[in-house]
């Protein structure tokens, strides 16, 4: 049973609120809270599916670490966000390692009991598929800003996208973005003095404010027309 604190935290979260009391409590039911260390791994590209998760305290990075021990990130999950349900999908094995990126609080929900819930009521394949397009929907915007946007934009708009959770948050409750600037730059793909450059322009205009592995978001609204702002003829 999930610790009665996370809840607030939970009806937070966009896909949870909107499934009906049933799975609501079924999820609750037979919910497990892992509490893992900085850098330790909640599973590795090429595992089996054994559950999916959602970040209830902390930060999870979601990514690969290839042979020489360089990882490149794919997104920061932070509370609250849902993954690991794409190989209970595609019943394939993970596509991407996810490694907490500080002391974490998580919600598991084991294979065992996700099996059963879609075995007893297979209407709730779609919700499961509400989740996986969610990410789905992201990654495309994420690709069409690659080729359509400036740097400063896909900036503003990768900061946007983390501190909603990807779509996850009914509102935003928490201003801080937990990541290196080097992460941020494997991101854009781009590099970190670019990064650090557009992140120095954005603090002068008290968008927000930057420390060690942290970015304080001050003015979510003018961040907001940074990323969507028209192109200059």
């Amino acid at each position: 049973m999930l610790d009665e604190r996370y809840l607030p935290h939970l009806s937070n979260n966009l896909w949870y609120s909107q499934l009906s009391p049933v799975y609501q409590q079924y999820l609750l039911a037979h919910a497990q809270t892992l509490q893992v260390q900085k850098d330790q791994s909640i599973f590795l590209s090429g595992d089996a599916f054994n559950g999916i998760y959602a970040v209830l305290e902390g930060a999870v990075r979601l990514g690969y670490i290839d042979i020489h021990g360089k990882e490149a990130v794919a997104a920061i999950a932070e509370p609250i966000m849902w993954f690991g349900e794409i190989s209970l999908v595609d019943q394939q094995p993970r596509s991407h390692d996810a490694v907490a990126a500080q002391k974490s609080a998580i919600l598991y929900l084991p294979g065992s009991s996700m099996h059963q819930l879609l075995h007893d009521h297979p209407q709730f394949w779609f919700h499961i598929a509400q989740l996986a397009s969610q990410k789905l929907r992201f990654a495309f915007l994420e690709l069409i800003s690659i080729q359509t946007q400036q740097i400063g934009q896909r900036l503003a708009q990768r900061l946007l996208f983390i501190l909603n959770g990807y779509g996850n948050h009914l509102s935003i409750e928490q201003r801080c973005i937990h990541l290196s600037q080097e992460q941020l730059a494997q991101m854009l793909v781009c590099s970190r003095q670019t990064v650090n450059q557009e992140l120095q322009e954005l603090e002068k205009q008290g968008v927000l404010k930057v420390a060690f592995r942290k970015i304080e978001i001050l003015d979510a609204a003018r961040l907001h027309q940074i990323a969507h702002a028209l192109p200059q003829a």
